[in-house]
């Protein structure tokens, strides 16, 4: 007798090497590239969520953010230096802080783009409450409210800019680090272009009842570069000239105050798709791995021969050793029973002293054999089986006549 944990026979037909039903291990290695495929992707997932958690807060420019591309230095700085630094992120919060005092300078930065046709126009009328404007950055059609006569003119190369104007910041400052944005001059008769790069300037001044600053080299405010080449004297003479700077970054509030919705974070797009990914190939995965579906007419008659091997195939892949072992040793019993004539309602101790009287051995090797032994490998296993096929030889070859 084999042991119920063997692998099952080959049908007829098939090649030497294949079975009925592919093992654990082979259907690993078959959906292995769906496997990797859902892993890197989950992990891509965690990584962004946990990345975009762990980063510190604010955007660009942020003067509240202490991360590497915040302006909080600066902030605090100005503030040492004692100039009242008032950060706002609603055009409420603005007009309610240049209404406090004497005329402050005031700098705008939208790097949402959440200032529409309307915000623009009613950022237009806060203006003429302050003593100048510094537009960081500022997109097209800011520059076509607040600055007419400058234009986008690209991105500065990488290289250090120099002043080369008369704007006293520029000139304290020499030589800054250059930005993301330069522009060139289109119709402005009152304007100084400063930090030239090509055809366009990273710093363009315009001499207007309230003067107007255009800074494209914003990466000289920023944490980790304001304490090179000339970067802190360009921020410090630029945003902090009068006792007080209204700082301005439209958000979420402005939106909420006019009864719109508040957009989602950037990383929610991204991680969604991520997921709707990594679902459909699960799902692709899981479809391939069990099969097209096959119609049977019921009922259905199965062999007793597959029921054995299907279940020995599920002790095998638990290691149910002992379980394996215990199916082999009630059939045994039943049978050893009826050979020594004691009803099927004998204990297992009483069918082991009587085997052991019939065979005149010891009934603990017996009952060892047929209740105590527990097979710690598989090949522990197939020994106890082959002792129990034994021992009912045994006892047949006893009690034949």
């Amino acid at each position: 007798m084999s042991a119920p944990a063997s692998a099952p026979p080959r049908p007829s037909g098939e090649e030497d090497g294949t079975v009925l039903t592919p093992t654990f291990g082979r259907s690993v290695r078959r959906a292995l590239f769906w496997v990797l495929a859902i892993v890197v992707a989950l992990v891509i997932a965690v990584g962004a969520v946990l990345v975009n958690a762990g980063a510190p807060a604010g955007d660009r420019l942020d003067p509240e953010s202490a991360a590497p591309d915040g302006t909080r230095a600066v902030a605090e700085v100005l503030r040492d230096e004692g100039v009242d630094v008032t950060v706002t992120d609603s055009l409420d919060a603005t007009r309610s802080a240049l209404e406090e005092g004497a005329a402050p300078t005031l700098a705008v930065h939208d790097p949402a783009w959440l200032l529409d046709d309307d915000r623009r126009a009613r950022l237009r009328d806060l203006v003429t409450d302050a003593a100048e404007l510094v537009l960081l950055e500022p997109g097209f059609e800011l520059l076509e409210d607040l600055a007419p006569g400058v234009s986008a003119a690209g991105s500065p190369g990488d290289e250090p800019l120099d002043a080369e104007c008369s704007f006293l910041p520029a000139r304290l400052a020499g030589t800054v680090t250059a930005g993301f944005d330069s522009y060139r001059v289109t119709g402005a008769e009152d304007a100084v272009a400063c930090l030239p790069d090509g055809d366009g300037y990273s710093l363009v001044r315009l001499e207007r009842e309230v003067p107007v600053t255009v800074l494209g080299a914003t990466t000289a405010l920023t944490n980790e570069r304001v304490l090179e080449q000339g970067n802190a004297a360009l921020a410090l003479a630029l945003l902090g000239p009068r006792d007080r700077l209204v700082w301005y970054v439209p958000s979420a509030a402005d939106l909420a105050a006019d009864g719109e919705s508040v957009p989602a974070p950037g990383w929610v797009v991204p991680v969604m798709l991520l997921l709707i990914l990594t679902t459909v190939a699960a799902g692709v995965w899981r479809g391939r791995r069990f099969g097209p579906l096959i119609v049977e007419n019921l009922p259905v008659v199965v062999r007793a021969s597959e029921t054995m091997e299907g279940r020995a195939r599920l002790y095998q892949r638990s290691s149910a050793r002992l379980r394996a072992l215990d199916a082999l040793r009630v059939g045994a019993v039943s049978r050893l029973a009826k050979r020594v004539g004691m009803p099927s309602s004998a204990s297992v101790q009483q069918v082991s002293d009587a085997v052991a009287a019939v065979l005149g051995t010891d009934v603990r090797g017996i009952r060892s054999l047929l209740l105590d032994a527990d097979p710690a490998t598989d090949a522990e296993l197939v020994r106890l089986s082959d002792g129990l096929l034994e021992l009912e030889r045994a006892v047949d070859r006893a009690v034949r006549p």
